[in-house]
């Protein structure tokens, strides 16, 4: 089958007989992006697979509720963005450390990731994003790098765009701060923040 909408893809889902291929194709048509989603955010190749198996369970379950008053892959990527930000919760809970200390975990597998492949600047870009706050990380990750719109931001986190154009100047802001000071450790570099 040639690529489906979404709208094609949910009616076959519905079906008994064509449920699981279907779902199948779901997969298969928005797994990558919320797999580089979900990498972002919890860096670890295996716990992000990990995630976005938690992902797709969610969605196999609740996707007869799904309403078609949005879109199927902001749907699945509010689940992405729900289940990434409960990891990080529960990574902080169950490893009673301080915040400098997961972050320093999540950061040693920035440089094995094709996801986070790159120059110096680059990879401190990536390192600053990830000393920011779970839910900073994931407005600054979509408005970024999946250059989402802040409309299409709120309908994902259940924020008003006020508020996520004000988390995103900040996460700037934090960002912008963390690579003057790398600067200032290891000589100057052009700033990738547009």
């Amino acid at each position: 089958m040639e690529e489906a909408t979404d709208a094609e893809l949910i009616a076959l889902f519905r079906k008994e007989e064509s449920r699981h291929y279907a779902f199948n194709l779901i997969v298969r048509k928005h797994q990558r992006r919320l797999y580089g989603f979900i990498r972002r955010m919890v860096t670890d190749p295996d716990e992000t697979k990990d995630v976005l198996q938690e992902v797709f369970l969610k969605a196999w379950t609740g996707l007869d509720r799904f309403r078609e008053d949005a879109q199927l892959f902001s749907w699945l990527y509010r689940i992405a963005h729900n289940e990434s930000i409960s990891h990080l919760k529960r990574m902080r809970r169950g490893f009673f450390v301080s915040d400098a200390k997961i972050t320093d975990r999540l950061t040693t597998t920035l440089d094995s990731s094709e996801h986070f492949s790159g120059d110096a600047i680059e990879r401190k870009l990536q390192r600053a994003v990830m000393n920011l706050p779970p839910k900073q990380r994931a407005v600054f990750t979509m408005k970024y790098f999946d250059e989402m719109k802040y409309e299409e931001m709120s309908h994902v986190t259940g924020t008003s765009v006020g508020a996520l154009k004000s988390s995103f100047h900040i996460a700037v802001k934090k960002i912008g701060d963390e690579l003057t000071r790398a600067d200032q450790t290891i000589g100057p570099t052009r700033s990738p923040i547009r």
